[in-house]
């Protein structure tokens, strides 16, 4: 058990130790028992080891997750995802030396994780520090299309860019950007912080397609108060960002 951030952060003792690879897949799960075990395959025919950041299940996301040949980390109780990437991130810049590049895949199956080829092909190839997929809005639920064209719009007004998805949970960093993610904080909001560091320190952005699956869709006030959220913090962070470049 050591600490992170003042984060109790668990490790099994006997925990198989893989040798760090050039690029490593970095799943934060959370009661994810049900597909934990299929993400770690399918990364695994793309010749991709895997870190879990089990963010305090209740399940055997845990035990799934190790007995599936991956290595586990994780906090005693639920923070959030976007502590858990931070978590995950420290733990690779301390113990993987050798990790040039990881990739971000949920532990829910929403993202194919074969797919994460796609994004890591930018990083190796140096084009990019920051890699964010972007889905086919025709796939995606008509509420929640509304909803990130509106975060699309109004971050593309704000930071002067034109990125064809904003939100997208589905991204792959470099070793430099994962150093420029100290800051990076927050759930629902965590894709617009990372975007929001990216950008604030000048790292090379790129995005790619990718395949989604949506197979839930949030109640109606839940999805007003993360709209809202997301939106609220889009605004501040595009009034600050504007100001600070004055």
């Amino acid at each position: 058990m050591i600490e992170i951030n003042s984060l109790t952060i668990l490790f099994d003792s006997h925990m198989r130790q893989f040798d760090c690879m050039k690029s490593i897949a970095l799943v934060p799960a959370f009661n994810e028992e049900k597909t934990i075990k299929e993400v770690i395959s399918r990364l695994k025919s793309i010749d991709l080891d895997s870190i879990v950041v089990d963010d305090g299940s209740i399940d055997k996301t845990n035990e799934i997750a190790k007995k599936s040949g991956a290595i586990v980390i994780g906090h005693t109780e639920n923070k959030g995802k976007g502590e858990t990437l931070k978590t995950g991130f420290e733990y690779i810049l301390k113990n993987c030396s050798d990790v040039d590049n990881i990739v971000i895949v949920d532990a829910d199956l929403q993202y194919y994780p074969e797919e994460s080829i796609r994004l890591l092909k930018p990083l190796e190839s140096g084009d990019a520090d920051f890699v964010m997929g972007y889905r086919n809005w025709h796939n995606v639920p008509i509420r929640h299309r509304i909803g990130n064209l509106i975060w699309r719009v109004s971050f593309n007004l704000f930071f002067g860019t034109k990125l064809k998805d904003t939100n997208c949970g589905f991204m792959a960093l470099s070793k430099k950007a994962m150093k420029e993610m100290k800051k990076a904080y927050g759930g629902y909001i965590i894709e617009n912080m990372m975007l929001v560091e990216a950008i604030k320190n000048n790292l090379k952005i790129k995005q790619v397609p990718v395949t989604v699956e949506y197979k839930w869709k949030r109640d109606i006030t839940s999805g007003i108060r993360v709209g809202l959220g997301c939106l609220f913090f889009i605004i501040i962070e595009g009034i600050k960002y504007s100001l600070d470049k004055i």
